[in-house]
């Protein structure tokens, strides 16, 4: 996949090769955006995209939190403490089997600059107005807060409850599992890990 990614123009920002301490095989490529994606090496799954990487400055209470306002386990924890870091795989399911949350902690950092161009992570509900009320007793408990009350989006049926967790990054829980970036080319995804276009809606600003 690097070769074919190498070949049309992307950018590789790690070449192939274990990690640290570890047997896992990784690479690292840029898409044209400068969003950064790591490669994993494993044996086929029902979900190729594996997981999605927070940053959190207190793992023992990003974990509770995402426990406690999504319903997600901690499916894999893994501790290096000679590369400095610990990180906690959370999802609802085994992570060989669907996409997960991927929440890493840097000893000794506490916080981290979000900028302006992560946009959010959305998990699926089936009642937004519920999982509001169960967020928002995580957020008193945990931090965080509910940015957006629950409701419908303007102009379209999607019903939302937009939420931070205690870093400051920014969830919505919507009534599909979709990472939403600002990009600047579909066919990068498309190459990068076989994704396919299912809808594209147009907004004048988000």
């Amino acid at each position: 996949m690097v070769e074919d990614i190498r070949a049309k123009g992307g950018t590789i920002t790690r070449e192939p090769g274990p990690v640290k301490g570890g047997s896992t095989v990784i690479a690292f490529v840029k898409d044209p955006t400068g969003y950064v994606f790591e490669l994993i090496q494993r044996g086929s799954t029902p979900e190729p995209l594996c997981q999605v990487m927070l940053r959190v400055g207190d793992l023992e209470r990003s974990i509770k939190f995402y426990e406690k306002a999504l319903g997600m386990k901690v499916v894999k924890k893994t501790n290096r403490p000679e590369q400095k870091y610990t990180i906690a795989m959370m999802g609802y399911a085994p992570k060989e089997e669907t996409t997960v949350l991927e929440l890493t902690y840097n000893y000794g950092v506490t916080e981290y600059t979000k900028g302006n161009a992560y946009a959010q992570v959305a998990i699926s509900t089936d009642d937004v107005y519920k999982s509001a009320e169960v967020i928002n007793l995580a957020n008193q408990e945990l931090g965080g807060k509910i940015t957006r009350q629950p409701g419908p989006i303007p102009g379209l049926n999607t019903k939302i409850v937009s939420f931070l967790d205690p870093d400051g990054w920014k969830n919505v829980s919507v009534l599909v599992l979709f990472l939403q970036v600002q990009v600047k080319d579909c066919k990068f995804l498309e190459l990068l890990v076989s994704l396919c276009l299912v809808k594209k809606t147009n907004f004048p600003f988000r």
